[in-house]
């Protein structure tokens, strides 16, 4: 059996999930962990989040430290972590739980949108994840318009940058990421408005 799949197992045998495994040249060892997420069946309420704490990844760490000395594994440090701010997107289901999120993803290959002002040989897109009109492929959905800077004024009267699309399939991303966005003022709910009074 493979060490990275001792690792899985490991993992999984805590109830977490991989989400990454990373080996780097240094002898470090990178393992990335989380709680499984089942999509919610319909009428049913969306699952709480559950967050990985010091402890979850320490329990990890120390089996897997005992498991990969039995497997004779060469490694400098190991590290088990959460996934963080900028989440990697792999599975359907990584799409599917954070729809309506902003996202930044990297194509293998430029799609080349036609009939838009996307510049044919880009691959680099933030915006926020959405289904689809087929409902089978996912897209992207963003402005070019610059964001206001901190407390400037904006008037009410100007028009909005058009917004843009790219549809695509996860077989066409190189890498997405939740976007590392910070916001001081607490977790908001994905496309939620803020209230009047609130800025």
């Amino acid at each position: 059996m493979a060490w990275q799949d001792t690792v899985e197992q490991t993992v999984t045998g805590f109830g977490f999930e991989l989400v990454e495994l990373e080996r780097s040249a240094g002898g470090l060892l990178r393992v990335t962990i989380d709680w499984p997420w089942q999509v919610p069946q319909a009428g049913e309420p969306v699952p709480v989040e559950r967050f990985v704490t010091v402890e979850d990844c320490e329990k990890v760490t120390r089996q897997l430290q005992y498991l990969l000395e039995v497997e004779g594994l060469e490694y400098r440090r190991l590290e088990v972590g959460s996934p963080g701010i900028d989440r990697p997107l792999k599975r359907e289901v990584d799409y599917v739980r954070f729809e309506g999120h902003v996202v930044d993803l990297t194509l293998k290959a430029p799609i080349g949108a036609t009939g838009t002002d996307v510049a044919a040989n880009r691959k680099k897109f933030r915006g926020t994840l959405e289904r689809a009109a087929d409902g089978v492929q996912w897209q992207v959905v963003w402005s070019d318009a610059p964001e206001p800077k901190p407390g400037q004024r904006v008037s009410k009267k100007r028009v909005p940058a058009p917004l843009q699309a790219l549809a695509f399939s996860l077989e066409d991303i190189q890498q997405a990421r939740l976007a590392p966005i910070v916001n001081f003022k607490g977790r908001q709910a994905p496309g939620a408005a803020q209230v009047p009074g609130d800025e």
